[in-house]
């Protein structure tokens, strides 16, 4: 079976954005230990927005030039090692602001490309690609939506072909979530690790020009979250997260979590990285030819950490831990 570990490489969008070294740079380096100790391939979705405005505001602030240096570095040094870099799209960063050494987020209509009109989203598609082909040692060819907000496609269809952008990895099946940034509906996305479709990510087509890997689920109960929040709070130097930035809020979603059974992703963030053995047996039974982890390196812990060491340790002979790709 392929096992697939994606990385959202991002900051934090909530009331404060975090430093590149505490969300990015400390993280990062301790994944790639891992993935260099045990011969692993991942991929990490660089949100391209916010590396295009450090290129655009790095010549007014030596604070941003050096964030910059320190991220261009990096990027090189996961692809040293055998990992990917592909293309992850928070548009929000077109109204984001530096102020006084921090950054300034204005979320409304403005999180998701489908806020903007036609024309404006694919020229953010098209500059943001562009931005991280800079960095990347062959052109990018995956996708993952910030949020995960990539419908409605058809609004894409035409971009993505033009850029040859022909895999994604956005969907997460039986998954649905509004608030009132963002919003997704997988709940009728095929059960599959693999399918083509072409105007609807929910949809498959034999026939379809782009391909979808999507990020795999798991049936969490109330009693998986009200651990999650206790141990942060007991034993938080094991799990506190390593990046120093706020989520944005969504209190309805905790009370929610906290109070029934709900379907979310399979990730190695933190408390979630206990079900990654579960996720796998799942996949196994199902016969499915691989699985998609999800992980944030903002949100990683020194739980975590351990937790994925010890399931590459486990995996990585029986498995093969490969990057994303349309060959994959």
């Amino acid at each position: 079976m392929n096992i697939q570990l994606t990385f959202d490489y991002e900051l934090f969008f909530g009331k404060r954005a975090g430093s590149v070294e505490k969300c990015l740079i400390e993280p990062t380096n301790a994944l790639l230990t891992i993935f260099q100790r045990y011969g692993i391939q991942a991929t990490f979705f660089v949100d391209a927005g916010y590396l295009l405005k450090l290129k655009e505001l790095a010549p007014q602030f030596q604070s941003l030039q050096n964030d910059l240096d320190a991220v261009a570095n990096q990027l090189q040094a996961i692809q040293v090692q055998g990992s990917s870099i592909q293309l992850h799209i928070h548009p929000h960063w077109e109204k984001a602001r530096y102020q006084n050494g921090n950054w300034v987020f204005d979320m409304e209509n403005c999180y998701k490309l489908s806020d903007f009109n036609q024309g404006e989203m694919e020229e953010i598609v098209r500059k943001y690609k562009a931005c991280l082909d800079l960095y990347s040692t062959v052109p990018t060819t995956v996708f993952r939506a910030g949020g995960w907000c990539i419908q409605p496609f058809q609004r894409l269809m035409k971009v993505f072909k033009e850029l040859k952008i022909q895999v994604d990895s956005s969907v997460i099946p039986n998954v649905q979530f509004a608030s009132e940034q963002y919003d997704f509906d997988f709940t009728t996305a095929p059960q599959k690790a693999r399918y083509t479709f072409e105007n609807d990510v929910c949809v498959e087509d034999k026939n379809g020009f782009f391909t979808e890997y999507p990020i795999a689920s798991f049936r969490y109960s109330p009693l998986f979250y009200w651990r999650l929040y206790g141990l942060g709070r007991l034993f938080p130097s094991q799990h506190k997260m390593m990046g120093d930035g706020l989520f944005l809020t969504q209190p309805k979603r905790k009370n929610t979590q906290l109070s029934q059974f709900t379907w979310n992703h399979v990730s190695c963030d933190g408390f979630y990285a206990t079900k990654m053995k579960a996720a796998l047996k799942s996949a196994l039974h199902n016969e499915q030819q691989g699985i998609v982890i999800i992980g944030h390196p903002k949100g990683m812990t020194q739980f975590s950490l351990k937790k994925l060491a010890a399931f590459c340790k486990q995996y990585h002979n029986i498995h093969a831990f490969k990057a994303l790709s349309i060959n994959t």
